[in-house]
């Protein structure tokens, strides 16, 4: 007896996550089942609360009927009494008697049903109550629920949009672009090393040195011959 009290709790446990879980999935469904309680437990409030009122008037009805025999009776024993029909007066101050202690007995019930149906009044609007604090709160907590969850799927797609990739793949271009440039600079450098380009521009400045050579015989020439004609003269 045991172990099946204890699979059946485990079970219990069991289904109670499960149902937790899809009320997390789906809080409407939550507060629908806490409203629809809440519904349930107001009708048959409402009923409890019917039938004091309805107990509360029947006293009443019974307190009315009962001070207004009294008052019939007492007027009866006083014609009696004033009529010597000592018989009919002895038997009106017992029934006197007796609707007086049910009339005290009866303001007894009537003070507790007035309290009972007050209680379940006041228990009944706080019900009420609580039923459209539940309703304004479902559709409040709702909405952002909902807000929250448009926020999420606006930051997911975000995220899908991650520029990661295209910046990866900017690098490459980059790199290649920058080892392209290197090679470049590489054949010029090879090129500026090499024999060919050693040997010509030694060429290059073969050339400079006899034109420079050249130019200075130029002005020595030049020199000699203005000197010779200051001489001459």
């Amino acid at each position: 007896m045991g172990v099946i009290s204890r699979i059946a709790n485990l079970w219990r446990g069991f289904l109670s996550i499960w149902i937790s879980d899809i009320e997390k999935e789906h809080p409407e469904i939550a507060y629908e089942n806490a409203i629809n309680s809440m519904v349930t437990k107001y009708a048959r409030l409402k009923s409890a609360t019917a039938a004091i009122i309805r107990r509360r008037e029947e006293i009443d009805e019974r307190y009315q009927a009962a001070t207004k025999d009294l008052a019939q009776t007492e007027a009866e024993l006083n014609t009696a009494v004033s009529t010597n029909q000592d018989d009919l007066a002895v038997i009106l101050i017992q029934k006197k008697n007796q609707l007086t202690n049910d009339i005290t007995d009866m303001k007894g019930e009537m003070e507790t049903a007035k309290n009972d149906a007050d209680s379940a009044k006041t228990s009944l609007l706080s019900v009420q109550t609580e039923i459209r604090k539940l309703k304004a709160e479902r559709d409040t907590m709702l909405a952002k629920m909902q807000s929250a969850q448009a926020r999420i799927n606006i930051q997911e797609q975000l995220d899908g949009l991650s520029v990661d990739e295209e910046v990866r793949a900017l690098d490459t271009v980059r790199t290649h672009i920058k080892n392209t440039i290197a090679e470049a600079n590489l054949g010029k450098e090879l090129a500026d090393s090499s024999l060919d380009s050693r040997l010509s521009k030694l060429r290059s400045e073969v050339g400079d040195v006899q034109a420079r050579e050249e130019l200075a015989a130029i002005k020595a020439r030049k020199a000699a011959q203005q000197g010779q004609s200051q001489k001459t003269m």
